[in-house]
């Protein structure tokens, strides 16, 4: 299923669920008033043969007061009663203008059933319940029932009297369900409607929502079909798209240079490759011709080859070094700084004749120890290629900075703002042995711990590195 049909699915179903729930609503609703109007009038023709009976001054009982129901005609024993029902009208009135006055019984507290006239000649009555019967023996309390007598339904209203029984009131739900029928058809009609229109609702919104999608994905197909990493989106707004685009267009920024670097790295690794093995080509020819040579210049030239090949293998390995993501890809470890120095020193001390001072803090950084340990060796190696014979080299290791000095030539001001940077050789360095890679693959692997590499003139003379490796971490004593 497409996001463009699932936005018009959940479109189409919220708005069909809220067609639906409305209806329900204005249904119940009209249902509840309609039965509440019913119960209303039912217990107001009730209310008028529940009224008190009058009594003169010797006790006797006098008929009820005339209420809304109408009461009419004299009321004595037995008068018109069924069984004896003293106290119940023998005919009531309709009630009045506009109110419904609906089908009325009496019940005696023995349970004998009082049909008074008046109401025209039904061959039908309510048959009494249980509880119509306690009612009407206790003489108080009420109840609302839905009955069904000879095909019509009733709302009915059983209403205590007081000692003349209870009266039982009736008026036929047949109008009311007809209306409610009607309306449930025209309800059942706008939300079948509703549901079709939320349909056609859904789909619009899903279009218009997504356009802007469809554009940017086209624009995106085209970009990365043709890989022309120098064209981008163009996006106008402040929305989430525009955002998207603004995040698309920044990784292509770090692709294009990213691949640029790449291309850079193999056209500088070519060209530093070629001189050596040219070299290694002229040697290895002119040895071929061995019985020309005395072997003294055999000797020598098979050092030549040698030495090559050894300089040809470091620069291969700083190649390769180099070519590292400036990300660790491996898991970083926490790995004792200054014991990586010491270790790198001691290593230096056994190739020159060079002092070195130290002044190390016990300090631990988070990062890869190979990594970590290759850019301390590039610092002291490039300390000890430019240092004068039997000078000293200051190394200090302070709130996790490293900085190391030597008292060589220094660097020139033009150099100064390259001296990191791949294949780049001074122009008085060019006739030292190296690649000009030390120094890059050393703020590549600070850079990858989240620290930083700076080069500077030191007072006095000489050069001065100071490189982090991130932020230094608690060391552990114990």
């Amino acid at each position: 299923m497409t996001l463009r049909t699932r936005i018009a699915a959940v479109a189409s179903v919220s708005v069909a669920l809220a067609v639906l729930a409305a209806a329900a609503g204005m249904y119940a609703a009209v249902r509840s008033d309609l039965r509440g109007e019913i119960d209303s009038s039912l217990r107001a023709r009730a209310g008028a043969f529940a009224a008190p009976p009058l009594s003169d001054g010797d006790g006797d009982r006098d008929q009820p007061a005339r209420g809304v129901g109408g009461l009419g005609g004299p009321v004595g024993p037995g008068g018109g009663g069924v069984g004896g029902g003293g106290g119940f009208p023998r005919t009531v009135e309709p009630a009045p203008f506009g109110a419904a006055s609906g089908y009325v019984q009496f019940i005696s507290p023995q349970g004998q059933v009082h049909v008074p006239g008046g109401q025209g000649s039904s061959p039908h009555r309510i048959a009494l319940a249980a509880g119509d019967r306690a009612i009407a023996a206790r003489g108080v309390g009420s109840s609302l029932t839905e009955r069904n007598v000879a095909g019509t339904k009733l709302r009915v209203l059983t209403l205590g009297t007081g000692a003349n029984g209870a009266v039982m009131v009736a008026q036929p739900l047949t109008p009311v369900d007809h209306e409610l029928s009607r309306l449930l058809l025209i309800l059942a009609l706008i939300g079948a409607g509703g549901v079709v229109l939320s349909a056609l609702l859904g789909a619009l919104v899903a279009r218009t929502a997504l356009a802007p999608i469809g554009r940017f994905t086209q624009r995106t197909e085209s970009l990365t079909g043709n890989l022309d990493l120098s064209r981008r989106l163009q996006m106008e707004g402040r929305d989430e798209l525009a955002r998207l685009a603004d995040s698309f267009n920044g990784t292509l920024d770090a692709l294009e240079r990213s691949v640029q670097a790449q291309r850079h790295l193999i056209a500088d690794a070519s060209h530093e490759l070629r001189t050596p093995i040219s070299s290694l080509r002229a040697n290895i020819q002119v040895l071929g011709e061995a019985e020309r040579l005395d072997p003294r210049e055999q000797q020598s030239l098979r050092a030549d080859i040698v030495a090559e090949l050894d300089e040809l293998t470091a620069l291969v390995g700083d190649v390769v070094e180099l070519a590292r993501a400036a990300e660790p890809d491996g898991a970083a470890d926490d790995v004792r700084l200054d014991e990586l120095v010491r270790q790198a020193v001691a290593s230096a001390r056994r190739r020159g004749e060079l002092r070195f001072e130290l002044s190390l803090e016990p300090t631990v950084v988070r990062g890869q120890a190979d990594r970590i340990a290759r850019a301390v060796s590039n610092l002291v190696d490039n300390a000890r290629k430019w240092s004068p014979e039997r000078a000293t080299v200051e190394i200090e290791l302070r709130d996790g900075v490293l900085g190391i000095r030597d008292h060589g030539p220094g660097f020139e001001d033009a150099d100064l703002p390259f001296v990191f940077d791949r294949f780049y050789r001074a122009r008085n360095a060019r006739r030292l042995p190296g690649s000009g890679l030390g120094l890059a693959i050393v703020r590549q692997a600070a850079e990858a711990c989240g620290g930083f590499a700076q080069a500077q003139n030191a007072p006095g003379g000489g050069a001065l590195l100071r490189v982090s490796f991130g932020e230094p971490v608690g060391l552990d004593v114990g």
